[in-house]
C-alpha cells in the first residue's frame, strides 16, 4: 500500500507521536516484549511503528515483516471464505449444520448433573444453523472459559493443545464436538466458541478443497498476503516472533519459542478459528479490502452487499452486549465474523459502525468506514492482562483532526 504523511490524510503527527512512549512503557515494564502499530487512512499508510523485541531471548528487535500468531483474527478470514460460497449459491445461512454434518442432527443441551455426577441433557429445540455458527449463537463451548460446565467437557475433549493448536483432523474435530452437549438452546444466547472451526470444515466440504488450500487460492494469493498461512515455512522462521504469557507479576514469560514453535509444523490441521499466522502488512491488505467494500487493487473477494450484510449487527437486543467470553464491550454487537460498534457506552474512542476482532496473543484490527481508516496492533502476549490494544486505539483516534 502507498505511504502518506499523517497530515495529508487528516492525522496530526505530534498526536501520533504519543503512541511510542506509551507502548515503550509497557515494554520497559516487561509487560510485552514488542509490538507493531499501523494506521492507514484513505487507502494510505500514515503511521507504522515497530518497538521492542520480536524475540527477547535472542535479542532480536521487532521488524516490520515479523510473523505473528494471529489466533482469533483468523475468524474474520474464515467467515469471509464461507460467505464467498454463499455468494456462489453453494449454501444458505439458514441451512442446518446437520445438512452437511449429519452428526449434528440429534444434538442435546446440558441441564445439569445427577446425584452420581452423570450429565443430564435435554433434546435441542431446533437444529444449529450456519448463521448460528457465524454469530456464535450455536450453544457450543470452546474450552477456554470457566463460566459453564461444558467448558470442562471441551477442555477434556483433546481437540486443542494448551496454546490452541488443533490436535486432531477436521473430521475428527467435528465428530468430537457433535458428541458434546450444548451450553444452551441454539439461538438463545451469544457464546463465543469453537463454531468458526466448524465453519472452516464446512468450507472444505462444500468447496471440495482442503480448507488451507481454499484460503490460499481464493483469498491470500489474490490479495498478495504472501506471509499468511497455517504454519511458518523453514525459509521464514527467522521472522517468527516469540510468544509470551504474563506471570503472576504481569511480566512476560516465554511459552512458544520461534525455534521450536508449534507453528513450525505443517502437519497440524488448519484451525478456522485460531490457526493462522500473518504479518501486519498482510493483514492490513485484508482490512483494506474490507474497507473498500470487498475489493483491493482490482481484485474482488466478496461483493459490496455481502460485506454490508457481514458488517451489520445480527444479534437481537436480548443478546446484547455479546460479552460471554468475547472481546466485546457495552455498545458492541456482532456481525458475521466481526464485532460491531453499535453504541459508545464503553467510552472507547472509535466510530459507530466500526468492526473487527482481536487475537488471543494480543493482536487487534479495526476497520472504520466512517473515518475511512484501518487500525492494526500486533504483539505476542497470550491472554495478556493489560488492555494495551484499547489504549493504543484511543491514541490512534485522538490523532484525527480533519
Amino acid at each position: 500500500m502507498n505511504v502518506a504523511t499523517p497530515e495529508s490524510v487528516g492525522l496530526l503527527s505530534e498526536r501520533l507521536d504519543r503512541i511510542r512512549p506509551v507502548l515503550q512503557s509497557y515494554i520497559d515494564h516487561h509487560i510485552i516484549a514488542g509490538a507493531i502499530t499501523v494506521v492507514a487512512r484513505h487507502g494510505k499508510v500514515a503511521y507504522r511503528e515497530c518497538l521492542g523485541m520480536m524475540d527477547a531471548e535472542a535479542s532480536k528487535p521487532m521488524r516490520e515483516d515479523a510473523i505473528f500468531r494471529i489466533y482469533s483474527m483468523t475468524k474474520p478470514i474464515t467467515s469471509t471464505a464461507l460467505m464467498m460460497l454463499v455468494e456462489q449459491g453453494r449454501l444458505l445461512l439458514s441451512d442446518p449444520l446437520a445438512k452437511y454434518l449429519p452428526a449434528f442432527k440429534d444434538i442435546r443441551v446440558y441441564t445439569g448433573r445427577d446425584v452420581t455426577g452423570g450429565i443430564i441433557t435435554t433434546p435441542a429445540e431446533r437444529l444449529i444453523t450456519v448463521h448460528d455458527l457465524l454469530i456464535h449463537t450455536a450453544g457450543l463451548g470452546y474450552g477456554l472459559f470457566d463460566d459453564h460446565p461444558i467448558e470442562d467437557l471441551f477442555r477434556a475433549s483433546g481437540i486443542f493443545s494448551p496454546i490452541l493448536r488443533l490436535q486432531v483432523g477436521l473430521d475428527e474435530m467435528a465428530t468430537r464436538i457433535a458428541a458434546l452437549p450444548l451450553a444452551n438452546q441454539p439461538g438463545a444466547r451469544f457464546r463465543y466458541s469453537i463454531a468458526t472451526d466448524l465453519l472452516g470444515y464446512l468450507v472444505q466440504l462444500i468447496a471440495d478443497m482442503p480448507f488451507d488450500v481454499y484460503l490460499a487460492e481464493k483469498i491470500f494469493r489474490p490479495l498478495g498476503m504472501n506471509d499468511t498461512g497455517f504454519f511458518v515455512p523453514s525459509n521464514k522462521v527467522e521472522r517468527l516472533c516469540a510468544c509470551y504469557q504474563p506471570d503472576a507479576e504481569n511480566r512476560y514469560v516465554l511459552i512458544d519459542s520461534p525455534t521450536t514453535s508449534a507453528w513450525l509444523r505443517a502437519d497440524v490441521a488448519p484451525s478456522g478459528g485460531a490457526g493462522l499466522v500473518s504479518t501486519a502488512a498482510d493483514y492490513l491488505r485484508f482490512g483494506q479490502m474490507l474497507l473498500n467494500g470487498g475489493e483491493l487493487d482490482g481484485v474482488r473477494i466478496v461483493g459490496r452487499k455481502t460485506l454490508s450484510l457481514m458488517t451489520t449487527n445480527h444479534l437481537p437486543a436480548s443478546l446484547l452486549p455479546p460479552l460471554v467470553g468475547a472481546d466485546a464491550q457495552p455498545g458492541d454487537g456482532f456481525g458475521l465474523g466481526f464485532n460491531m460498534r453499535t453504541g459508545n457506552e464503553a467510552g472507547t474512542l472509535g466510530s459507530i459502525g466500526m468492526y473487527g476482532w482481536d487475537g488471543a496473543a494480543d493482536t487487534r484490527f479495526r476497520v472504520d468506514p466512517a473515518e475511512d481508516l484501518v487500525y492494526l496492533y500486533m504483539a505476542q502476549s497470550y491472554f495478556g492482562a493489560e488492555p494495551i490494544a484499547t489504549v493504543c486505539q484511543n491514541l490512534v483516534y485522538q490523532s484525527i483532526v480533519d
